[in-house]
């Protein structure tokens, strides 16, 4: 204590000697030689005030750090991070909360409110109902209708219990893209194994039945007329019907060696401009007309533009064959930007459109609701949108026909 009393008294002398030469610096301003003379006085008692005030900040004891106690504001900033998981969640979450006379079913995060908003689900009421209505700690997979067709999610319902108060929380994941995709490979492998194995059947045949009918030709002096016309015909059917199988098999093999896409900046209205030039002349030969939007005209998407055009020209074709017996056909072909910043292209025709029962066998191979189909045209259109990264979807038209969406 003593030693620290004599450095504050050594801090106050310094302090004061220096306030007494700057008082005599003022005094002599005119005499330069003095002013120098109170500077050069004043460097030792400033070394003196700085080590005085050194040693004595060593010498005071540092104050004893407060114990850590856990602050009351760390439990809101905790809440707050939690709340901003969920709602980034990638999955729908919603809470069930029982109410007379249902429950009533509440979004919980950004992707449960998107689901509901206008452009996703086409009844947000009825797929309320579906969550309020499904059982606890089960995996469920439930349908709703959206703008661009059926889709399918997986639902997981968890019982809690908050505040005494019982709710239920559902976690809803959309599976609709992952299923189609696995739902496509499971097609391009079993194509790829029966067109494989058919051919490697049918090969033999049909060359054995060329061999045979030479064969035939060198001994047709020696048989008799009925038996020369039955074995010709015999043969003729069987290389016949053997060419018909492999052009059948083949054209399947398509679905299975489809190339990789190669992607570049498509201009839609370009795009539309070529369909129409190819496609637009047959609809007004047959009194009806094809008709091409596009909006806003600077629209345009990256994809391979030769598989896009494709799978366009298969979904229009279909509308001709959909509308061969209408008096006054027609097409649209549009595109435009949804919600969500969405480019969605429409293909639709004032056909008969398609039996509700049959809808989920649109886009299977070897499914055709034509006579003489052969099932590969709606299921190469979705094989190509997917391999661009879209998604193809038949919505119910608002009046008569089909309507085919593409969104990417």
């Amino acid at each position: 204590m003593a030693s620290e009393r004599r450095l504050k008294s050594g801090v106050l002398a310094c302090v004061a000697a220096l306030m007494a030469l700057s008082g005599a610096a003022s005094v002599a301003w005119g005499s330069p030689r003095l002013v120098v003379l109170c500077g050069l006085c004043a460097l030792p008692i400033a070394a003196s005030l700085h080590s005085c005030l050194r040693r004595l900040s060593l010498a005071v004891p540092a104050p004893l750090a407060a114990p850590a106690v856990p602050s009351a504001g760390q439990t809101p900033d905790a809440a707050l991070a939690f709340e901003a998981r969920l709602e980034h969640a990638p999955v729908a979450l919603f809470r069930i909360v029982p109410s007379s006379p249902a429950s009533q079913v509440l979004a919980h995060n950004g992707n449960a409110r998107r689901l509901l908003a206008p452009g996703r689900a086409s009844d947000p009421d009825g797929l309320m109902r579906q969550l309020a209505a499904l059982p606890v700690e089960r995996r469920v997979l439930i349908h709703f209708e959206t703008e661009r067709g059926s889709e399918r999610a997986l639902v997981a319902v968890s019982a809690l219990n908050l505040h005494g108060q019982p709710e239920r929380l559902a976690a809803l994941m959309p599976v609709e893209s992952e299923l189609e995709a696995e739902a496509l490979q499971a097609w391009r492998r079993l194509v790829h194994v029966l067109t494989h194995e058919i051919m490697n059947s049918l090969t033999p045949v049909a060359s054995l039945s060329r061999t045979a009918g030479d064969l035939l030709d060198e001994l047709r002096p020696a048989l008799p007329p009925e038996a020369l016309a039955d074995l010709s015909t015999a043969l003729d059917a069987i290389a016949r019907r053997s060419g018909s199988l492999a052009d059948f098999v083949g054209s399947y093999r398509s679905l299975s060696n489809i190339p990789a896409p190669r992607p570049e900046r498509v201009r839609v209205a370009e795009l539309f401009a070529r369909i129409e030039a190819l496609l637009g002349a047959d609809w007004r030969a047959r009194g009806g007309r094809l008709e091409v939007m596009v909006a806003p005209a600077s629209l345009e998407l990256v994809a391979d533009p030769g598989q896009l055009e494709q799978a366009i020209l298969n979904l229009l074709r279909n509308a001709s064959d959909a509308t061969a017996g209408v008096a006054a056909p027609q097409a649209q072909l549009s595109a435009r930007l949804a919600r969500g910043g969405r480019l969605r292209i429409e293909v639709a025709d004032n056909g008969a459109g398609v039996p509700d029962e049959l809808i989920a066998q649109l886009f299977t191979p070897f499914f055709s609701t034509k006579a003489h189909g052969s099932g590969i045209g709606l299921a190469m259109v979705r094989q190509l949108v997917h391999a661009n990264g879209g998604t193809v979807r038949y919505a119910r038209a608002v009046g008569a026909g089909a309507r085919f969406v593409i969104a990417f």
